[in-house]
């Protein structure tokens, strides 16, 4: 693996409706993680960035780079002091003080998916064998082949080869609260809920959808799972009876990616329809629609799009902005507040994003199975945001709408205003 500084930059936007990235912005991307591999397989399939992954705590950072290979490095990249100007290239096999260096990780298939998960601690109460395999941080991969492979942090370890899955399992999600369970979306169109406790014990077969399962996503309080897939369909379920609560409608074509908020208020869904739609989960309602093109770039729904599809979809900490990723070639941070971009960055074939669990970086997986890292300046909430954020990790859409105020506070509440 080799880290290299770039001189791309994200492009802060004068509120103008052409998104091309500009000249003499300042440079914001701080480096490319590039797989050491011949260049012969880089023009192979299999070599995707398919996903990217910092863990909970931020001391680690997964990327599968091609190939059934997973790197896990430590996190941030101390050691290599990157250089904005310095052009040369360098290996990243430093660690921190406390963490082990660079593990290659053989998952032995293409790596579709992946995720990192943590065990909330148990308060001093002595855990069994089983549940002492299962504590700390886990990665889970999901393979071609339908398997899943769960591995311990930072050993690389592997801890269990889930099955059951009859296709690609391309996205995760665990629950962490009382419990420690892991939910699996694949291509077989269904989901799937195991027991991490139990040794990876099958406790569920979620049938909801008719095609492939993109992605899946909980809500902080991890009350609520959401699955987005083919045939346009976003869905919501409860984690406590996993059945459907409501299906959202509004996309015009398969969707890919799916987010919920910070607070867990808003759920942010991607689409191949061109658009990112930001809604309230509680009530189904969408908020907005956040549009990757012009209305003459895109071509029939069934016959596909000619640079629209949005990949995938990311909010930052704060819950102030929201990054997508498109086949446009271009990476976008929007203001939800403003409803457009305000940063814009040349990305080709980007595959997918996430934020660092503090905030201040980006990362973005490439089809030809680079990572990038971008420098996010990041946003100091008003009181009001901060307040509403913590208003609703708690209280629902419905129960803020009881709530003795005004009219103006609830709408603001709600995020009818921002």
């Amino acid at each position: 693996m080799k880290i290299q500084p770039d001189n791309c930059s994200l492009v802060l936007m004068d509120g103008s409706t052409d998104c091309s990235p500009q000249p003499g912005a300042e440079s914001l991307l701080l480096a490319k993680l590039i797989p050491s591999r011949s260049r012969e397989l880089d023009c192979k399939s299999g070599c995707e960035t398919w996903g990217v992954a910092f863990s909970p705590d931020g001391l680690y950072f997964a990327w599968s780079q091609g190939h059934h290979i997973v790197k896990l490095v430590p996190w941030p990249l101390e050691g290599h002091l990157i250089s904005y100007t310095s052009t040369h290239l360098f290996k990243a096999d430093g660690r921190a003080k406390g963490q082990c260096g660079e593990r290659i990780i053989d998952c032995g298939q293409t790596v579709w998916g992946l995720s990192f998960g943590t065990r909330p601690s148990q308060n001093g109460i002595q855990s069994s064998e089983n549940q002492h395999k299962c504590s700390g941080t886990i990665l889970a991969t999901g393979l071609t082949n339908g398997e899943i492979k769960l591995w311990k942090v930072p050993t690389a370890h592997l801890l269990f080869n889930l099955k059951g899955h009859q296709s690609v399992v391309r996205c995760f999600a665990f629950i962490s609260n009382e419990n420690f369970m892991l939910i699996s979306a694949s291509r077989d169109t269904t989901m799937r809920v195991w027991d991490l406790k139990q040794d990876g014990k099958l406790l569920h077969t979620l049938n909801g959808h008719n095609q492939w399962v993109y992605s899946c996503a909980v809500t902080p309080d991890s009350s609520m799972l959401c699955s987005v897939g083919g045939g346009k369909t976003v869905l919501l379920w409860s984690t406590v009876s996993y059945k459907v609560i409501r299906k959202l409608e509004g996309h015009g074509g398969d969707v890919v990616s799916c987010e919920f908020s910070p607070s867990g208020a808003l759920l942010a869904t991607a689409s191949y329809d061109t658009h990112v739609i930001v809604w309230d989960p509680y009530t189904g309602e969408s908020l907005m629609k956040l549009r990757h093109c012009t209305p003459f770039a895109a071509l029939d729904v069934n016959d596909g799009f000619s640079t629209g599809f949005v990949r995938a979809v990311s909010f930052s900490q704060e819950g102030l902005n929201v990054t997508s990723v498109a086949d446009d070639g271009l990476l976008r941070i929007w203001c939800l507040d403003l409803q457009r971009p305000i940063y814009v960055a040349p990305l080709t074939n980007g595959l997918c994003c996430t934020f660092s669990p503090h905030g201040s970086v980006l990362a973005t997986g490439t089809r030809d199975g680079h990572v990038k890292f971008w420098t996010i300046s990041r946003v100091l909430p008003t009181l009001q945001h901060v307040c509403r954020n913590a208003l609703r990790r708690v209280m629902t859409t419905h129960q803020v709408m009881l709530l003795p105020i005004p009219k103006k506070i609830k709408e603001f509440l709600v995020y009818k205003t921002f």
